[in-house]
């Protein structure tokens, strides 16, 4: 197995991860607060990951964790995790999936704009008809318009941002560092979450096994996305990120009776089209 195929495997296999992932919060959110969903997912993971940084001989959180462009990033995960948190479990798992797969555009928009890097007439083509794809789907001014839906543009933003911040992040901090910094922001976005609506429900044995679930997908899936991104070039492996819209919609029909209408399947075709053309040429250029 050649390094890329490697690779891209495993970027199919944590995009699996994540689809299941949110899955189960939505069908955790049923039983449970979204927020206390969140909040126990999040201390898992800080749990598994510490674990695992100490067992490397790292500290789990380094001075380097407290910098001014991991607090920035940290921000940023927060709004995205919040915002996506509540998507999965209010919108229907394939829109909020679909829209989420703008994210690779507004990073490419953000560079930029904020790191000066340059962005040729057919990129910003591609970026502008990526956004027309999203436009599709949420339908603005027509009856098939659900406000519910902003939520997660909102967390695409949100993810955007935590993206860009993660190109200054410190090269001394270790994957599982980052793991244990990733799942204490999303701890906190569910203890802020359980701040606002003030609601707690005592677990059941099946609520337990549902945030069980999402834990354990979430896990392997950012430790599958870990490897993937350090195995094979990047160009090759990143477009099987989009597998997750697949993965997403797939599970929406076969578990929760989602039938994605033709918007959303346009609209989502549109996205990933200009997100695999762009990357392409993040790829020839380097």
């Amino acid at each position: 197995m050649t390094e890329n195929l490697r690779g891209s495997v495993y970027m199919i296999a944590s995009m699996a991860g994540f689809a299941l992932e949110d899955a189960f919060i939505k069908t955790a959110a049923r039983h449970i607060p979204v927020g206390e969903v969140i909040t126990l997912m999040g201390l898992a993971g800080v749990l598994v990951f510490s674990a695992l940084a100490i067992r490397a001989g790292d500290a789990p959180l380094p001075r380097a964790i407290a910098s001014r462009t991991m607090l920035v990033r940290s921000v940023f995960e927060i709004a995205g995790r919040i915002f996506y948190a509540l998507a999965v479990a209010l919108i229907p798992i394939s829109v909020a999936s679909a829209i989420l797969q703008a994210t690779p555009l507004v990073v490419v928009l953000g560079a930029a704009l904020i790191f000066g890097e340059r962005v040729g007439v057919k990129r910003w083509l591609l970026i502008l008809t990526g956004f027309v794809g999203v436009l599709i789907i949420l339908r603005p001014g027509l009856d098939g318009f659900s406000a519910l839906s902003i939520l997660a543009v909102i967390a695409m933003f949100g993810f955007a941002g935590r993206d860009l911040a993660t190109r200054a992040a410190p090269l001394s901090l270790s994957n599982a560092q980052l793991g244990v910094l990733g799942f204490i922001v999303l701890a906190l976005s569910g203890v802020i979450i359980l701040a606002v609506t003030g609601t707690v429900v005592a677990l059941t044995a099946q609520s337990a096994a549902l945030v069980a679930g999402a834990a354990v997908f979430g896990i392997c899936g950012y430790a599958a996305l870990t490897v993937a991104m350090r195995t094979g070039e990047v160009g090759v492996v990143t477009p099987f990120r989009y597998t997750r819209l697949l993965f997403a919609m797939v599970l929406g029909v076969a578990v929760f009776g989602e039938h994605p209408d033709a918007a959303t399947l346009i609209g989502s075709a549109i996205i990933v089209a200009c997100g695999v053309v762009i990357i392409s040429q993040n790829r020839r250029t380097a």
